[in-house]
């Protein structure tokens, strides 16, 4: 038995400091182990990221409070520790890797001074031995060209290389115990791939405990020795992975993996005949950068980018971070102009159209965020951002608010949502009320970029399930942008998939997801996590298949 680095006994934490508020956290036990990876996953508002944030000590004060049970690191307590000792163990003893590296990251400031801060604050060593153990460690994260990204700002670097940025500062000083908090969530499968083989490897090399928390049943198969499953701030089952897995007890844990889509597309509708209503052709975008001290760099972002998307049909855009997807459908969709090619929105040519005579247009297509929470605007109701659209297209007030609480019920939400602010419902309901936007100009496409990549897996489901009911009710055509393979294969009737700013695969989604004929295709479906397991059925999948 290895020795135990992190022991959470009866935590209790509640809202306030009122012993008879709600809990938030109601009686949990965990142990983490060296070498050990414990998954914690649960739907949002399980209680996941509060228990990191009691261990690390990174409660709001005053608001969340912990009063009850023990919390032990490495045999030392931690909910009696003083500020400054667990700033001492921050970094040193225990670390944690967030969800969204770039608010995590200070914009203004390089990633090599930001990680060289850890090592002045707790380390006496020189400048010269911090940078050499910085670019170290960079390279053990799989960074390129270290002495450059050192140098470089958060926004200069992809996604995945912020991640790797995160990873580097939080196991420089080789702490025992790693948290990591949806450290993939909203990364391709590629770049998630990379991060999972790269934690395991560290944890390896390094002997470290981690305590990794997420939503994605398919990570939880890659990485985890253990699982626990919480809920309402409970713990509702924990054990080994095969056991959870294979013999799961409790109906939470049952249907939590029975929602986890499978990679096998769902049965293609026949074909369709109606008209087409959205066409890209040879769709380029190409982006300039102007050097202050002159010169400039080009980026093709897109290229040659030829689509079509018929009444009713949904049409998946996959492929890696950088591969131009969401480049593409903002260029579909106006929110930036193309630089060469066409757009044909219901028959008209919308791609040269000045700002004026595209706003009569702008009606028929209309998008949805991967963020709910930025995409919607704070400061007024739910029923007000609903019809701001209508109303700015001459509908009357009256006549836009109805129309508004029409909407709310097709997604499925209470009527009093609509006199209500979006910081007061969850992840899974902001993005209805997106949708109820984007609905609100009965539009003939509707385009989904990442719209529900950073939701749970049961909330995941039921937003499809709903995009899938919309579309049968209205006939909307859905051009689909996504990263994961799994929701593409159960939402979409046909594919495309691009690489470096170019489809490289085109074709019915049963037939490019199941027979793929390019090799970029091939390793996107082999980098799929959890890919060897049946989520739904309690069972692993034949070598060479798919589930």
């Amino acid at each position: 038995m290895t020795n135990v680095v992190l022991d959470i006994n009866n935590l209790v934490v509640g809202l306030g400091k009122n012993p008879k508020a709600p809990r938030i956290i109601d009686g949990i036990s965990l142990q983490v182990r060296e070498r050990e990876t414990l998954c914690l996953v649960g739907e949002s508002g399980s209680g996941k990221s509060v228990t990191s944030l009691t261990v690390m000590g990174l409660l709001q004060k005053g608001s969340l409070v912990p009063s009850g049970g023990s919390i032990q690191l490495v045999g030392e307590e931690l909910l009696t520790a003083s500020d400054r000792r667990l700033r001492q163990l921050r970094a040193t003893t225990m670390a944690m890797i967030f969800q969204e590296p770039m608010t995590a990251l200070n914009p203004v400031v390089p990633v090599g001074r930001q990680i060289d801060e850890v090592l002045r604050v707790h380390t006496d060593l020189d400048a010269r031995a911090r940078k050499k153990r910085i670019l170290e460690m960079m390279e053990q994260v799989r960074l390129p060209e270290v002495e450059r990204i050192f140098a470089s700002y958060p926004h200069r670097l992809s996604g995945g290389q912020r991640q790797r940025i995160m990873i580097a500062m939080a196991l420089v000083l080789e702490p025992k115990l790693l948290i990591a908090d949806e450290p993939t969530t909203a990364l391709d499968v590629t770049t998630q791939k990379q991060i999972l083989t790269l934690i395991r490897d560290l944890q390896r090399d390094h002997g470290t405990a981690v305590l990794f928390i997420t939503h994605d049943m398919g990570v939880v198969a890659e990485i985890a020795d253990r699982v626990a499953v919480m809920r309402h701030g409970q713990l509702v089952e924990t054990g080994p992975l095969d056991t959870i897995l294979r013999a799961p007890t409790m109906e939470y844990t049952r249907n939590l993996l029975s929602a986890v889509p499978s990679l096998v597309p769902r049965r293609p509708r026949a074909e369709s005949r109606e008209p087409v209503v959205l066409e890209a052709n040879e769709l380029g975008k190409v982006y300039r950068e102007r050097f202050l001290f002159g010169g400039t760099r080009e980026v093709v972002a897109a290229k040659d980018v030829t689509l079509t998307l018929r009444k009713g049909r949904t049409l998946g855009i996959v492929g890696e971070s950088g591969s131009g997807k969401s480049t593409v459908a903002r260029c579909i969709v106006r929110l930036i102009d193309p630089t060469s090619g066409g757009v044909r929105l219901v028959g008209r040519e919308i791609s040269e159209l000045s700002r004026r005579l595209l706003q009569p247009h702008r009606k028929r297509i209309q998008i949805i965020f991967q963020d709910p929470y930025r995409s919607l605007n704070p400061r007024i109701t739910v029923g007000e951002t609903i019809a701001e659209g209508p109303i700015n297209y001459g509908m009357p007030r009256k006549e836009a608010l109805a129309k508004a609480r029409e909407l709310l019920e097709l997604v499925d939400l209470p009527p009093d949502a609509i006199s209500r602010y979006p910081h007061q419902f969850s992840g899974g309901q902001r993005q209805r009320i997106a949708i109820a936007r984007a609905l609100a100009l009965d539009p003939d496409v509707l385009v989904a970029d990442e719209a529900v990549s950073a939701l749970d897996v049961s909330v995941q489901a039921q937003v499809l399930e709903l995009l899938d009911e919309i579309q049968t009710r209205l006939g909307i055509a859905l051009l689909f942008i996504t990263h994961d393979l799994r929701v593409a294969a159960q939402i979409c009737d046909d594919v495309a998939v691009m690489q470096h700013g170019r489809v490289v695969e085109q074709g019915p989604a049963a037939q490019v997801l199941t027979h793929p004929q390019q090799a970029y295709t091939k390793q996107l479906l082999e980098a799929a996590p959890g890919r060897g397991w049946d989520f739904a059925n309690f069972r692993p999948v034949a070598a060479g298949a798919v589930a």
